[in-house]
């Protein structure tokens, strides 16, 4: 099977890109893992541990540009990194200040500028890119997620971190098949040049 193409603008991708994929799915997978065993958390909880989800991803994905191909010079890196300091800024924020109305509005704010940035470059690179089916599906889940969290405002902590950290799980599954995939074909591209 052929690599897609990356689209012209961008430079290819490095074979090590699985590496921020998988910490990607990492930290959802941790953060979905404890809002499902955490029974009542507190404001101070949700906003501690929203915040670290938030900032920690932001974080990954702001060093997985460049190793995704693209550039801060060229309007794609700079899309891409406006949605995730956007992600990492609303983690910063969620963080130091705690309320429920906070929480919903200011992580529903970096989920929905980060998701809508990834379903944009699924949409723009599908085909052409590597990322791009799970940007499109990433995109998506963090659309819904950002939609879903002002519903749950009144319910409070419990049901804030558990709508988050729903949308966490399914992105951690997400991310961790397409980064065992990219560190599965990084393994066997060396061994087929041989070949």
């Amino acid at each position: 099977m052929t690599q897609p193409v990356i689209p012209a603008e961008t430079a290819p991708h490095q074979t090590d890109l699985w590496k921020p994929v998988l910490l990607r799915a990492a930290v959802a997978l941790i953060f979905g893992a404890l809002t499902v065993f955490w029974p009542s958390p507190s404001v101070e909880v949700m906003g501690a541990a929203g915040g670290m989800y938030l900032l920690a991803t932001g974080a990954v994905l702001i060093w997985g540009i460049r190793k995704a191909g693209f550039s801060s010079e060229v309007l794609p890196g700079r899309i891409l990194s406006a949605g995730a300091s956007a992600m990492a800024g609303s983690g910063v924020a969620v963080a130091a200040l705690h309320g429920d109305l906070l929480f919903g509005v200011i992580a529903a704010l970096g989920l929905g500028l980060m998701g809508a940035a990834e379903l944009y470059f699924g949409i723009r690179y599908r085909g052409r890119h590597i990322l791009a089916r799970d940007w499109l599906a990433s995109g998506v889940i963090g659309i819904g997620t950002a939609v879903a969290l002002p519903f749950f405002v009144s319910l409070g902590a419990h049901a804030l971190l558990g709508v988050a950290g729903g949308g966490a799980i399914i992105s951690g599954v997400l991310w961790t098949l397409s980064g065992l995939t990219l560190r599965h074909d990084a393994r066997t591209a060396p061994a087929k040049a041989v070949n």
